[in-house]
């Protein structure tokens, strides 16, 4: 069969598709008898219903379902046989002037572009390296150590300093009004650790047990709060109780309640090194991964297919109301989210898609099976019980497709940083850990 492939912008095609009617009739006969052996109609045994009724109640119905597969099963083969690769769905719209004894229908639609991606020797990447300092080691002890702290009731005359827990009494009013949230009785907090305002804090360092002090509070602007953001608040707060913090030592004893089989503080250090330098592989890899892919995109030439564009916002949009759902908010599925917000996020998505997919197919980067078996054991080994982690993954296609994405995007990341010209830099543990995972 010949197909007629029409280009009308860019890459939305329409082909005409032409039906005969006799098929169609066909096919509708034989769906009505098979429906008639089933149907229960009142004032009838089932099965004994006579086709013209069953015909007269479902005929309509019947019919409309098989135009839509028929046209649907002529739109699949005429684009197989133009070896069309069609983007999103097709709008088919019926036709008039049909020949006699046939139905014609346009489909109009998209089809994916062709990606030119540009010689990636002169792309210009920047790749990251950091390294697991002793400093870093020491900090996550200390941070270990806060977690199992005890406390101590301070003398009474004693006055809170930093890393005290202090127990208050406060209440705050804003042109001499109380607010919601303004108030609380035996409210605990370590002073010194950011759990309070700055304001709040320095009011409270210094006092001893019984004392009182009023202190005026500013809110920040951005302050989570919208009632009282932005706005200057009056507190009065009474010191209760002040408890100073002890701090475990670094020993055996500790070793052991961390669950380190040896008992001993090398092992606790080098457990703790080998967690921090997964996590800063995991680090690494995510920021050099967004630089090749800035990279590729900027590289490529390509057009977008509006339907895909549509559909990931679609998709977007859904996410979004999911997620407040998810947070109680009433008529979530209703809320008047504008689509937009996500159009240049959704292209990007589109278009990185689209590139990365012709790297793979142009370089065979597809995942293999043991990268795939290696990247999950490389995820499970940081659980109590890795053997029931790579069960987990292995138990559901879905999760491992989520898998093979990730070594997919990993093979693409390593054979563009192999081909462009690549800046090396040495991140501090600090900084690779202050960027956003």
């Amino acid at each position: 069969m010949t197909v007629n492939v029409e280009t009308l912008e860019k890459l939305e095609r329409k082909i005409t598709l032409t039906l005969p009617v006799d098929t169609i009739k066909n096919e509708v006969d034989t769906r009505l008898k098979r429906l008639a052996r089933t149907v229960k109609m009142d004032g009838f045994r089932p099965g004994k219903v006579p086709m013209t009724v069953v015909a007269q109640r479902y005929g309509f119905s019947v019919q409309y379902e098989v135009v839509n597969d028929k046209v649907g099963e002529a739109f699949s083969q005429a684009a197989n046989e133009a070896k069309l690769r069609v983007a999103g769905q097709p709008t088919i719209t019926e036709k008039d002037g049909a020949p006699e004894g046939q139905l014609a229908f346009d489909a109009v639609f998209e089809v994916f572009p062709e990606v030119k991606v540009k010689d990636l020797a002169e792309a210009e990447i920047e790749r990251a390296s950091a390294e697991v300092s002793d400093e870093a080691i020491d900090r996550t002890l200390d941070i270990l150590r806060k977690q199992r702290r005890t406390f101590a009731q301070r003398a009474q005359d004693a006055a809170a300093e930093d890393g005290d827990r202090v127990t208050v009494d406060f209440e705050g009013k804003i042109d001499g009004e109380p607010f919601e949230g303004g108030k609380a009785a035996d409210f605990q907090f370590v002073v010194g650790e950011g759990q309070m305002l700055k304001e709040f804090e320095d009011a409270v360092r210094g006092m001893k047990a019984g004392d009182s002090r009023t202190f005026p509070l500013a809110f920040p602007a951005d302050y989570h709060g919208k009632d009282v953001a932005g706005k200057t608040a009056d507190f009065l707060v009474t010191v209760k109780k002040i408890e100073a913090s002890h701090l475990p030592e670094v020993n055996e004893a500790l070793a052991k309640s961390l669950g380190i089989a040896e008992g001993t503080v090398e092992a606790l250090r080098a457990d703790i090194r080998k967690n921090l330098e997964r996590e800063v592989k995991f680090r690494l890899l995510a920021r050099n991964k967004n630089a090749v892919m800035d990279a590729l995109i900027a590289n490529a030439e390509l057009d977008l297919p509006k339907s895909t564009v549509q559909a990931e916002i679609d998709r977007m949009v859904e996410g979004a109301r999911a997620e407040l759902k998810q947070r109680g908010i009433k008529d979530a599925d209703k809320a008047p989210i504008p689509a937009d917000i996500f159009r240049e996020q959704a292209e990007r998505r589109v278009r990185l898609g689209l590139v990365v997919a012709e790297v793979v197919r142009a370089n065979e980067l597809q995942a293999k099976p043991e990268q795939i078996k290696s990247h999950i054991e490389e995820l499970a080994a940081s659980y109590e019980k890795p053997a029931d982690v790579v069960r987990w993954y292995y138990g559901d296609n879905r999760r491992l497709a989520e898998v093979e994405a990730v070594v997919i995007e990993n093979n693409v990341t390593d054979y563009v940083l192999g081909k462009a010209k690549v800046s090396d830099k040495t991140l501090s543990f600090d900084d690779l850990m202050a960027q956003q995972a």
